[in-house]
């Protein structure tokens, strides 16, 4: 049995993977929300914990123990509020500090309410030679690609 530590920082998408539901009302996440996932790779069976991570400022203090054991990182920005997005620069610098050789993929979520968005270049993944993915937690498009 193999463990797999995953964190994300939204979990409408994990919700999305693991239920195939979605919540259009559903808050946002307070510290932090752990999903668990049973899976077989390669006649293997894995686990994969998603840690979804708060991204509010006062919930800073906490990451480190987010980032412990963690064997990749989903870092994803809502595609209709640029704050997120600018964010990603500073969750990536921690990151690094605590997890400095993990995979790292970033999604763009919310294609569904303006799919332009899937035409723009984004320079944080570029400059970090991180994979981009366009996802709706909505509708579920890429939602399982970038899990």
């Amino acid at each position: 049995m193999t463990y797999v530590f995953c964190t994300v920082s939204n979990f409408r998408l994990v919700e999305r993977f693991l239920l195939d539901g979605y919540k259009p009302q559903q808050l946002s996440t307070y510290a932090l929300s752990l999903f668990r996932y049973h899976t077989k790779v390669e006649d293997e069976s894995v686990i994969v914990d998603f840690w979804d991570t708060a991204g509010q400022e006062m919930f800073q203090s906490m990451h480190p123990s987010y980032y412990h054991q963690a064997h990749a990182c989903i870092m994803v920005f809502d595609s209709t509020r640029k704050v997120t997005y600018k964010n990603l620069a500073t969750w990536y610098q921690e990151l690094r500090q605590h997890r400095p050789h993990i995979p790292v993929f970033c999604a763009a979520n919310k294609i569904d309410t303006n799919m332009d968005v899937t035409q723009k270049s984004f320079a944080f993944p570029q400059k970090h030679n991180i994979p981009l993915y366009y996802v709706s937690a909505s509708d579920g498009t890429n939602v399982v690609k970038v899990l």
